[in-house]
């Protein structure tokens, strides 16, 4: 029954996603590598780091993700001046209709479904910090106070990898916090003659609200609901304690090239990618593969290579690719065939089939009419 329950589920789950897609293609040409990763992020409850050139579209693809649902979005662009209140908000002082004054705290940008933190390697440690105890508790402290912020909560932050003057690295601390690490890359030179082409004759896509935050809560909980077998997480732990020098099972050059690697939360979050992967793939089961599909993002920005890597030209992108060559999968027979370790809870998959039963499912006949023009898509800079 739930094989069958969540077969359902799946079919229902690829046809908005392929919504989602259709209709960012709309503004967005190509990279689809790039919008499946932050879609796996945003599914996964994780929150993912841009890294471009300038002109790649970075801002205007989140933008567009904002565009087509109904949650709410707001960016914050990172400049060296920005206080950390400027973005959780602030306390203010008020005076009450009997003449007493008391403070009252003002709301931030942070309280959104979405943020996007625009060139957030441009603002200074104390306010980049700011953003460290809503990525992770999903709350923000001002003064005695703690309030929760919106669900589902977000982070998307674009960088520039190019320019270092007038910039503040992020601390390994705050990139930690990014499930996934994105390198957007050039477009090829058809999606670049397409782009040209779209983008100078001054037509404006129009965009339509396809999905809302209860849906995403849905899919969230489809992602959840997916099994792993022992197995894959046996391959995620040797992976992952792979990265550590220190570490007796890690290679040679691991040692020779890697000054600290990832730790557990790395292997939390290869899970959840390949979870999010293998749902959007229509399947139901986590393999390796998938894990291998999530590991540069997931550990590019995890491990720290030392001087000598440096001499020789090798950072962790290429650290990486060499682990997934090195490291084995685990022997077969150890596990059973590949028993699952997180069994399905029928019960819980039933209660999210009968949410999801109606509001995943995307149809057109109910999708509301166009987002209003007064606000044009920036499809001539595609920033």
């Amino acid at each position: 029954m739930a094989k069958e329950t969540f077969a359902a589920l799946l079919e229902q789950f690829g046809r908005a996603k392929k919504a989602i897609t259709n209709e960012i293609s709309k503004v967005i040409i190509g990279q689809q590598e790039v919008v499946d990763q932050i879609l796996a992020s945003i599914l996964s409850r994780g929150h993912c780091l841009l890294v471009g050139v300038p002109g790649l579209a970075k801002t205007l693809l989140v933008s567009t993700i904002a565009r087509i649902t109904s949650m709410s979005f707001k960016r914050v662009q990172f400049t060296p001046d920005l206080m950390p209140t400027d973005i959780t908000g602030t306390n203010v002082i008020e005076e009450t209709a009997g003449g007493r004054r008391e403070f009252r705290f003002v709301q931030g940008p942070i309280f959104a479904n979405l943020l996007l933190a625009d060139e957030i390697n441009r603002t200074p440690p104390k306010t980049q910090a700011a953003l460290l105890e809503s990525m992770q508790e999903r709350q923000v402290s001002v003064g005695q106070e703690t309030y929760p912020l919106p669900n589902p909560f977000f982070v998307i932050a674009t960088q520039n990898p190019i320019e270092q003057e007038g910039t503040y690295p992020l601390p390994e601390a705050q990139q930690d916090r990014f499930m996934f690490n994105i390198f957007v890359d050039y477009p090829s030179r058809e999606e670049e003659e397409a782009i040209l082409a779209a983008t100078t004759g001054g037509r404006r896509p129009e965009l339509r609200r396809i999905f809302n935050d209860r849906q995403i809560l849905n899919m969230q909980k489809l992602i959840a609901s997916i099994p792993i077998s022992q197995y894959v997480i046996s391959y995620v732990a040797s992976l992952v304690r792979a990265t550590r020098p220190k570490d007796e099972t890690s290679p040679e050059f691991v040692k020779k090239f890697v000054e600290w690697g990832a730790g557990p939360r790395a292997g939390q979050y290869l899970i959840w990618g390949g979870k999010a992967f293998a749902a959007m793939d229509g399947r139901f089961t986590v393999s390796t593969a998938d894990i291998r599909d999530v590991a540069i993002p997931v550990l590019r920005h995890r491990i720290g290579c030392n001087f000598a890597a440096q001499a020789e030209g090798i950072g962790p992108v290429e650290i990486v690719r060499k682990l997934v060559e090195a490291i084995p999968e685990p022997e077969l027979s150890k596990y059973g065939g590949g028993k699952a370790a997180q069994q399905v809870d029928t019960t819980e998959l039933q209660e999210v089939g009968e949410e999801v039963k109606d509001a995943m499912v995307v149809d057109p006949a109910d999708v509301p009419p166009p987002l209003p023009t007064a606000t044009p898509v920036e499809a001539e800079e595609q920033k």
